[in-house]
């Protein structure tokens, strides 16, 4: 077994307890600062989309844009200095969302309009979990992710039945229409207006006008009715299931001896370290 990685230096250390924890003041203070600039970048970004408000104050948009680019750029680059292992890190979910959160600025130089996808820093506010100390909500978003997993197969089931389904609803309305209903033209559209109806949306944009096709369309709103209620009941299943079972247990990193790791996390926030799935 290779030999561990050498510890890092105290001004890396102080610097990783002031980013990744909240057990100080200066580190509650950091999460908090940074969580008021998440979200008031994301409020720039939406108030921009607005011609109104973005055509009198082009500059000041671009300046307070840049601006928060430059801030979470340099607050990457120091997680991934303050860490022990970088590349680990930059890999886990958070620094992923970390990266793509900064990752459109760049991009909007080489495509115009992609800046607003720095909306996505909005995802960057699940750390206020850990920094309210709302971690019993993780757990409760846990139960949930474990019921949408276990009953992932009987989703699919359900989708691929539906999507046979659509298509031979929507071709027999093609058939039954197409010569009277312009609307009708092809196939395709005809599955989309089929989609439109089982799903109950209903833009009311395409319409059969023959009595065959009026039959035909209340067979598929009645048939979405009853479809409806399928996922829900499924998953509404598997969450009792998994509301029975008890939470898994804190997971302490063989490395560092961390314990404050997110319940889905899959290496340690502080050295990288691959967790074990089970507490030590």
């Amino acid at each position: 077994m290779s030999a561990a990685p050498p510890d890092p230096s105290p001004k890396r250390e102080r610097l990783w307890r002031i980013i990744f924890l909240s057990d100080t003041p200066v580190g509650r203070a950091f999460d908090v600062v940074l969580l008021w600039l998440i979200a008031l970048s994301v409020v720039t970004i939406i108030l921009e989309s607005v011609d109104e408000i973005r055509l009198p104050h082009a500059n000041l948009f671009w300046t307070l844009e840049w601006i928060f680019t430059v801030l979470f750029t340099t607050e990457y680059l120091a997680r991934l200095w303050s860490v022990r292992r970088p590349l680990r890190y930059a890999l886990s979910f958070f620094g992923l969302l970390d990266l793509i959160s900064i990752l459109p600025a760049y991009l909007e130089l080489l495509i115009p309009g992609t800046h607003y996808l720095m909306a996505l820093r909005v995802l960057r506010l699940m750390r206020m979990f850990r920094v309210l100390k709302m971690a019993e909500y993780l757990g409760e978003a846990s139960i949930l992710l474990a019921a949408l997993r276990a009953s992932r197969r009987k989703i699919t089931l359900f989708l691929t039945t539906v999507i046979g389904i659509v298509l031979v609803e929507g071709t027999v309305v093609y058939v039954l229409e197409h010569e009277a209903n312009p609307d009708f033209a092809n196939i395709p559209q005809a599955i989309y207006w089929a989609i439109v109806t089982i799903t109950t949306v209903g833009y009311g944009d395409v319409a059969p006008i023959t009595v065959p096709g009026k039959m035909m369309a209340s067979i598929i709103m009645l048939t979405g009715f009853a479809i409806i209620a399928v996922p829900t009941g499924i998953v509404t299943s598997e969450l009792g299931r998994a509301m029975g079972k008890p939470l898994a247990p804190r997971r302490c990193c063989n490395e560092c001896g961390w314990e404050d790791h997110d319940p889905l996390a899959l290496h340690c926030q502080h050295c990288g370290t691959k967790l074990s799935s089970s507490a030590e």
